[in-house]
């Protein structure tokens, strides 16, 4: 099998289990920037900064991350069997962040993204998951059926568990956290 079809030559692409819409679709942004997101979350786990159970736990989100893209792809996933992120993996996310959170010494003030490779990539990928929560949140106005609003649920507690394991991930390594400046005039 060829990896190139031809078939989006034209600016369009298929759904899964539904019909073909156009490359710059609401859908196809969200799925995109959440596939985007796992990429970079790959990144992280590439440096090889990670201590083993926060990498084993990047590798779960991945796939979660994955699955929740095929969602996102899916016009009617309970109709596909594609309906696989929801409320428990929320919940999931909740007790790492509690977890992650009580080993840190609580914020006095804004941090700057910053530290050892792998904690700057996770914030990276912080930032690349609030884009995806956004994108999901735009194409909630307009999904039909409607989507499953454990899905910007789950990005936006991933986000926060992205920030939180940066910054577990630099003081495991060391590195403390660099606090945020107001530029004088």
């Amino acid at each position: 099998m060829k990896i190139y079809t031809k078939t989006g030559d034209r600016g369009d692409t298929g759904l899964f289990g539904g019909p073909r819409v156009r490359k710059d679709d609401a859908r196809i942004e969200a799925y995109g920037t959440v596939d985007e997101l796992n990429s970079v979350l790959g990144m992280a786990r590439a440096t090889g900064g990670l201590p083993e159970e926060i990498d084993e736990m990047a590798t779960r989100i991945q796939d979660e991350l994955f699955a929740l893209g095929a969602q996102l792809a899916t016009p009617d996933p309970s109709a596909h069997k594609t309906s696989l992120v929801g409320a428990e993996r929320v919940a999931a996310l909740e007790v790492a962040i509690d977890h992650y959170d009580s080993l840190l010494q609580p914020l006095q003030q804004f941090i700057l993204p910053i530290g050892t490779p792998a904690a700057a990539t996770l914030h990276f990928a912080r930032t690349v998951c609030r884009r995806a929560e956004r994108r999901v949140v735009a194409l909630a106005k307009s999904a039909n059926p409607p989507l499953d609003p454990d899905l910007a649920v789950y990005l936006n507690r991933l986000s926060d568990l992205l920030f939180v394991l940066a910054r577990t991930v630099n003081r495991l390594a060391g590195e403390p956290d660099v606090s945020w400046r107001k530029p004088t005039v």
